[in-house]
This record gives C-alpha cells, sequence and structure tokens, in this order.
C-alpha cells in the first residue's frame, strides 16, 4: 500500500448495521473539505482476513462480549480503531473518527490544529461519566475511563510511542488498557487536548458550543424509533437528514428509507 503523504487521511470505525451513517459522514467531510482528503472505512472482516485482527467475543441476546476481558461493547470497530497507526504504515497523521459522527465544518482545519506536533495522539479530553446502563441501540454502556476520548484520535503515525499499539497488543490487551490511553507512558501529558467543539456529544456538551464535529453517542436518524433529546442535538439531526435524503437521490444508500426529522 503506497500513500501520498500530501493528503490528509481519515480512518472511519465500519459497521454494516450503520452503513448509512458511514455515508452520510464521508459525505459530510467530502462536501466540506478544502484540501484533498483519502476516506478509508476500518472493515473489521478486512482486517481480520489480513492477519491483523485475531479478537474473538462471545454474542450473548443480542449483546457482545469480548474474550479477553469479558466487557460488553457496542460495534465492529471497538478494538480496530487502534489499528490506525499500522494501517497507515506508521507514516504521518491520520484522524480516526467513530462513523454516528456529522462533520459540519472542513476537516483540513483540525489536520491544520495537530500538525507539527511532538505529542503521539490528539484527543477531546471530554470530562464524561455516564452510569452503567443501556445506551444507543439497546446496547450495554459501559463506564471506563477517559470515556469518548478514543471517538475522535488525530495520531502522529510515526511517533515511538505509538510503537505499544502493535497487532499483538491490540489484540491480547483488555478494552480499558485501550481506550484509557494505557499504551501511552503519561496517558494525560502525551494526549494533546482537541477542542470540544470537534467531537461535540449530544446530551453531554454545553448546548451553546457550536459543534463542528456532531456525534450522536446516543444513536442517531439511521436506527430505527430513535429521536433527538433537545434543540440543538435535533438541529444537527435535520442537517444530517438532509445530507442522506441527497444521497438517497444518488442511489448512494437505500431509496426506501424514510429520514422524516425536519
Amino acid at each position: 500500500m503506497k500513500f501520498k503523504q500530501d493528503m490528509n487521511t481519515i480512518y472511519i470505525g465500519y459497521d454494516k448495521r450503520e452503513h448509512v451513517a458511514y455515508e452520510v459522514l464521508k459525505f459530510s467531510i467530502e462536501i466540506r473539505a478544502s484540501q484533498p482528503v483519502r476516506i478509508i472505512p476500518i472493515k473489521k472482516e478486512s482486517v481480520i482476513k489480513n492477519g491483523m485482527f485475531r479478537r474473538e467475543s462471545n454474542k450473548i441476546d443480542g449483546q457482545e462480549f469480548d474474550e479477553i476481558d469479558g466487557k460488553p461493547f457496542s460495534t465492529d470497530f471497538s478494538f480496530t480503531r487502534f489499528l490506525v497507526p499500522h494501517l497507515n504504515l506508521y507514516r504521518g497523521m491520520a484522524l480516526f473518527m467513530d462513523c454516528d459522527m456529522y462533520c459540519r465544518t472542513d476537516i483540513t482545519e483540525l489536520f491544520e490544529l495537530c500538525k507539527d506536533s511532538y505529542y503521539p495522539v490528539w484527543a477531546v479530553h471530554h470530562k464524561y461519566e455516564p452510569k452503567k446502563g443501556i445506551k444507543m441501540n439497546n446496547k450495554i454502556q459501559e463506564p471506563y475511563k477517559r470515556k469518548n476520548w478514543s471517538s475522535l484520535m488525530m495520531f502522529n503515525c510515526n511517533h515511538h510511542y505509538l510503537d505499544n499499539l502493535s497487532i499483538d497488543n491490540i489484540n491480547t490487551k483488555s478494552g480499558r488498557w485501550l481506550h484509557g490511553f494505557n499504551w501511552l507512558p503519561d496517558e494525560e501529558a502525551d494526549i494533546g487536548q482537541i477542542p470540544e467543539e470537534w467531537n461535540w456529544l449530544d446530551g453531554h456538551s454545553p448546548i451553546e458550543l457550536d459543534a463542528k464535529i456532531a456525534h450522536f453517542t446516543t444513536g442517531g436518524p439511521w436506527f430505527k424509533d430513535w429521536a433527538p433529546r433537545g434543540e440543538l442535538e435535533g438541529k444537527y439531526a435535520v442537517k444530517w437528514c438532509n445530507d442522506a435524503r441527497w444521497l438517497q437521490m444518488k442511489g448512494i444508500i437505500d431509496r426506501d428509507k424514510d429520514y422524516l426529522i425536519s
């Protein structure tokens, strides 16, 4: 695999159950980007086939549980996100994003913010501590340190600290070790801080904060029976639905699905 180093590269966590969310996020990035951008979905079946991912899980009553630590997880990209430095050949900057996001601005600004950094990784330092319970799509909410920090990460892929994100560690370490950034010598000091508007969490981030990237952590318009909580979340959902309708017209996503938020 050979990449042009002058192109901003974004890896999006992919889950076939959220294919529409992936397509809308991809479109929302591309339509607003002022510079060329390369967008790559991280598909679990592909990284398994290539020998990069071998974690096993068990499904109980529709909920996946990781065999390494026995903890529940929600999506196919819960662990594969940490393969980004490897997928990017440990070179250059690369952004990871959960698919349940919507980009409202030029993503080039985020790459500019993080360029020429000595940090191995950047993230929004959310002070987010949800209680254990049920979250999107009836999945178990599992609290852990630095919750949602790993939902958007800018990697400085050639930084030597990222050697700890080896294939073996990604496949054998606990979810808390990975999502808690314990692969860094000093987690707090080694994580660059991205302003919160770049990962605006529904139901958590300040309503007066104008989101650059809205993150539908409770689900989104692509899930049946989902409804926005509050005016601001609804505003972002309307814009998401407008883009979804455009992609329907182009035949990129299912034409028969109704996105009714207006």
